[in-house]
């Protein structure tokens, strides 16, 4: 399952990688249960925390109708679908997986608010349109009590998901729940479900080095879809890994992203040192079209280039920036480095043969 498009409309990157639809090959056994929560209990939950919205979902696009309506039906007795939550089973914490807009909307019609901002002054009220006359204009407070009680009590089935095995594999499987129950509308990116399921130490840093000065002039402005966060990670996990790489990039990401998770210490250190000190000397020598060999970031010839001046400036900082120009350009002139950022680029030998070549070029630089 390829989560990305080879260019995203809204991203200043080309990954042909991305357009690699091969799924490594995993055998999951993942249990599942039912609980009936009360709708009083998930509010309570989703004002605590202990049920919460993961990054990548936090857009609320239901209209104050919907949410209404919604709202309605659960006064009037009918049935509505029931939500898919995952335990994380670190904090037990359950995350939304598949209801977000339904769940959303109850906590802002409890708390008074319709998508509530704390940046703007006035607030819009919550009171319900567009449903049966005697629901007109009600806010929570404002329903007769026994409405009040109807709504605390009205049932929404929830499904939770776990993941039996392989138990190593810290809830892996939730990367392609989360992919394929949001297939509908806007497509969820591999990053973006990346950040969620596998929050901690390694995303928190690869959100700082997202907001460097230097990286965001190579790169350009901040990517909606996480891109710029995903060449980062990209760039830590071949320089660190690249000799495991197999095929697809995707998986592979996904492995270093796990692996690394919660660091350690030692790892996260090295990784910032590694990333900054890279883009430093690659805005400085190459300038900002270092990554760019047209118009947009060739997402090969990042991950390639950024390696081989990494591997490089391991052994020291470069002095000789003439050097460095050439050595970039004649690189970029070489018909199989040509050849291995622009077709097939996750294949093994692909990414083997850049690496090794981008890695050459700058080996003699002093």
């Amino acid at each position: 399952m390829a989560l990305n498009t080879m260019q995203d409309e809204n991203d200043d990157v080309e990954d042909e990688a991305a357009a690699d639809s091969s799924v490594a090959i995993e055998k999951y056994a993942i249990s599942s249960f039912g609980i009936d929560f009360d709708v009083e209990g998930l509010v309570r939950r989703l004002k605590k925390g202990d049920i919460y919205v993961p990054d990548f979902q936090r857009n609320f696009v239901w209209s104050h109708r919907e949410s209404s309506q919604f709202v309605e039906s659960l006064l009037l007795g009918l049935p509505v679908p029931g939500v898919f939550l995952a335990k994380d089973r670190h904090t037990q914490k359950l995350m939304i997986i598949d209801g977000q807009q339904r769940l959303k909307s109850l906590q802002f019609f409890y708390d008074g608010y319709f998508k509530p901002d704390t940046k703007k002054k006035h607030q819009q009220v919550f009171d319900l349109i567009q449903v049966q006359p005697q629901f007109a204009g009600k806010t929570y407070e404002g329903l007769e009590e026994d409405d009040q009680r109807r709504l605390d009590n009205s049932v929404i089935h929830a499904t939770i998901i776990k993941q039996d095995s392989p138990d190593e594999e810290e809830d892996s499987s939730l990367y392609y729940v989360f992919g394929r129950l949001n297939s509908g509308g806007r497509r969820v990116t591999a990053q973006e479900i990346r950040t969620a399921i596998y929050g901690g130490e390694l995303v928190e840093l690869i959100e700082e080095l997202n907001a460097h000065p230097t990286w965001r002039t190579l790169f350009g402005k901040e990517s909606a879809r996480l891109k710029d966060r995903e060449l980062i990670l990209r760039f830590l996990a071949l320089y660190e890994d690249a000799e495991t790489y197999e095929r697809p990039m995707e998986e592979f990401l996904n492995r270093h992203a796990r692996n690394y998770r919660h660091g350690p210490v030692k790892y996260l250190k090295k990784a910032r040192a590694t990333f900054v000190k890279m883009i430093e000397t690659a805005l400085n020598a190459l300038g900002s079209g270092a990554f760019r060999p047209v118009r947009s970031i060739n997402a090969a010839v990042f991950d390639s280039i950024a390696v081989g001046l990494a591997r490089r400036l391991g052994s020291g900082s470069i002095k000789d920036i003439a050097k460095l120009k050439r050595a970039f350009r004649e690189l970029s002139e070489n018909e199989e480095y040509t050849k291995a950022t622009s077709s097939s680029t996750s294949n093994e030998d692909s990414v083997g043969a850049r690496l090794g070549l981008a890695t050459a070029a700058f080996a003699n630089v002093k």
